[in-house]
């Protein structure tokens, strides 16, 4: 059985964990914290352990993390 199927067109409920996620609640995507883009499972790369937030690409997460001061607000 394929892990995504019959979860229909939900937003799913994750636990984020240390290279690996939690499926809480079934569902086919999540949404990004930063952009609101919604995020197939299958795609789902980045994301915080400590704020338990999914984001939709590596810019998505620096930001993130630039917001929650982690990282220093940088300008180019």
């Amino acid at each position: 059985m394929n892990l995504f199927e019959g979860n229909g067109n939900r937003e799913a409920k994750i636990r984020y964990l240390d290279a690996d996620f939690q499926i809480l609640s079934p569902g086919s995507y999540v949404i990004c914290a930063m952009t609101g883009k919604h995020i197939p499972l299958d795609e789902l790369r980045y994301w915080s352990v400590v704020r338990q937030e999914p984001y939709a690409d590596v810019v998505s997460s620096l930001e993130a993390d630039k917001r929650a001061g982690v990282l220093p607000n940088q300008k180019r």
